[in-house]
Parts: structure tokens; C-alpha cells; sequence
């Protein structure tokens, strides 16, 4: 796909900041289908081709749900990128806004537009899909921030306690909910053959369960996102990386800290109680770090 055009999108809740790279010219709307039709008005003033332009923006999750859509529907190619990979190439910067930080994510487009990769129509099986996961998660957290307050409310209050059995109550209420979004997950992942296929795949493994196949099936867009094993593991933060420069630094090998940490922790739990239950990989952690061990000691070793 040849790019002439490339729009930076700062978006907000409210509101959209739209720069054309090339002219420097502004455009703000509303986040909503008022503002998505102000932008194609815009866009035929500037004498851009739908066709030949890419509009870049930020990962800000909800917030873009609309657009993309819209965007999709009028076969505009946009690209959505990490908002540190942005920072990290802008240098040396002083204050901000909306309008600044548009022409910044353009400038960043148009600095790497030989490699933005087009996001294409999502499955709308996979999307449902990860809008349930989220919720599960999220109710997850709130039910388990509730049961640490009862623990720690039980030596202030009775049992009986008008705080305690309303936690209780709410409890009960997000136990029912989650168990609810589950069976829709299931439901969801039954009418799509492959994400059915996987999913069985990927439970056949030992300790990975429902919510790790799940998670891993929306990270990797069931298995379309990442070309190899290699690059899932960076960006789940597993794999290490060498940390050295010349004869004068030789650091241990470590994973980065840029990472999904969520999906991170969520393996580290699988690998936790992998090494517990089969008897293969827990074999395979012992030589590992036994191994780490003595080459440790080799390399500290008086010379």
C-alpha cells in the first residue's frame, strides 16, 4: 500500500485532534459520529483521497472503538501504535496539548510510515470475545478488593455487622456476574471454529485454564498478531535479552519491563503451578537453574 498522506489522531473521550503531516493543517471535532463526518468534510477541503491516507494514533483502548469502526466503514487505513514508542522518538520535548500531541503522532507517522501496519476490520467473535474477558477481569479485581475488606473488617465489626453483610452481599452479587460472563465466553468461543480449536490446543497444555486460553487467544488475535513464538514472548515480557556493551559492561540477561504485565503474571501463575504438578517441566526448571547457578559462579570465580 503506497502512503501519501499521513494524520496524526490525538483522542480523548470528548474530543479528536486531527494534523495533516504534509500542511500542518488542524482539525478538531468531537469524539462521535458528528465529528467523524466533520473529519470526511475535512479531508475532501484538503484534497486528500481516502485511499491514499493513514490516520495514526495512540493504543487508548475504549476511547477509538467508534472511530475505527467508522474508519473501516469508509475503507480509510489507519494504524494504531504504542504511546511510549511515540515519546521515545520525540527526544527532548517541552509542554503539551491536545493539537501538540497530534502533530507529534504525525510527525512520528510520517517518520515511519514504511512500516506502520494497517490494522484490519476486527472478527467481531474475537472483539465480543475480549469486551467479556475485560469485564471478567475487572469484576475479578472488584470481588477480590471487597474480600480484603472483610478480612480486615472482621476484627473491627461483628460478623453480623450492617458493612460486613453488605460486602457479602456484593460478593455474592459479582460471584454470580463473573460466573455468567464465563458461560457467555464459552458460548462465544463455540460459535467460532477456530477460536474453538485453539482454545482446546491451547487447555491441553498443563495448568493453562480457561481464563489463560482466553487471554492468550485475544493477545495474539488468534494467533494472527505475532509472526513466531518468539515475538509473543517479548511482548509478554518472558524473553531475555542480553544486557552488554564492549568489554566493560556485562550485565545478566533479563526481560524487559515494557511489557503486558497482566498477560505476563498470567503465565507466570501457569509456570508456577506447572512446575508443581508435571513432573517433566518441573525437571526442566531444576537443570535450568541449576545450570544459572554454575554459570554464575563460573563467572565470578577468581581468576
Amino acid at each position: 500500500m503506497k502512503l501519501q498522506h499521513i494524520i496524526g489522531a490525538d483522542l480523548s473521550k470528548e474530543s479528536i485532534d486531527f494534523l495533516f503531516h504534509d500542511r500542518n493543517t488542524h482539525l478538531k471535532t468531537e469524539n462521535g459520529n458528528g465529528g467523524f463526518q466533520q473529519l470526511l468534510k475535512w479531508l475532501s477541503e484538503q484534497k486528500i483521497n481516502c485511499s491514499d491516507a493513514m490516520i495514526v494514533m495512540e493504543h487508548t483502548g475504549l476511547y477509538s472503538y467508534h472511530l475505527e469502526a467508522f474508519l473501516h466503514k469508509h475503507h480509510i487505513a489507519f494504524a494504531k501504535v504504542p504511546a511510549l514508542a511515540i515519546k521515545k522518538s520525540l527526544g527532548l520535548v517541552r509542554g503539551k496539548n491536545d493539537k501538540v500531541d497530534a502533530k507529534r503522532i504525525a510527525r512520528y507517522g510520517f517518520e515511519k510510515k514504511d512500516v506502520l501496519v494497517t490494522e484490519p476490520p476486527p472478527d467481531k467473535l474475537l472483539l465480543r470475545l475480549k469486551l467479556l474477558h475485560s469485564s471478567r477481569q475487572r469484576l475479578v479485581r472488584l470481588r477480590t478488593s471487597l474480600k480484603s475488606a472483610v478480612t480486615a473488617l472482621r476484627g473491627i465489626v461483628g460478623a453480623s455487622d450492617l458493612i460486613i453483610t453488605s460486602h457479602r452481599r456484593l460478593i455474592k452479587d459479582f460471584t454470580d456476574q463473573i460466573k455468567r460472563i464465563e458461560a457467555e465466553i464459552k458460548e462465544v468461543r463455540s460459535q467460532h471454529t477456530s477460536i474453538s480449536f485453539n482454545t482446546r490446543l491451547l487447555q491441553s497444555v498443563k495448568c493453562v485454564g480457561e481464563v489463560v486460553s482466553t487471554a492468550t487467544i485475544i493477545r495474539t488475535h488468534n494467533f494472527t498478531r505475532f509472526a513466531n513464538g518468539r515475538k509473543f514472548s517479548c511482548y509478554c515480557g518472558t524473553a531475555p535479552f542480553e544486557h552488554s556493551s564492549g568489554k566493560s559492561i556485562r550485565r545478566k540477561t533479563k526481560v524487559s519491563h515494557l511489557a503486558d504485565k497482566e498477560m505476563k503474571t498470567l503465565l507466570d501463575r501457569c509456570a508456577c503451578s506447572a512446575i508443581q504438578y508435571d513432573k517433566e517441566l518441573k525437571a526442566f526448571y531444576e537443570r535450568r537453574c541449576t545450570g544459572e547457578v554454575k554459570a554464575k559462579h563460573h563467572q565470578h570465580r577468581p581468576k
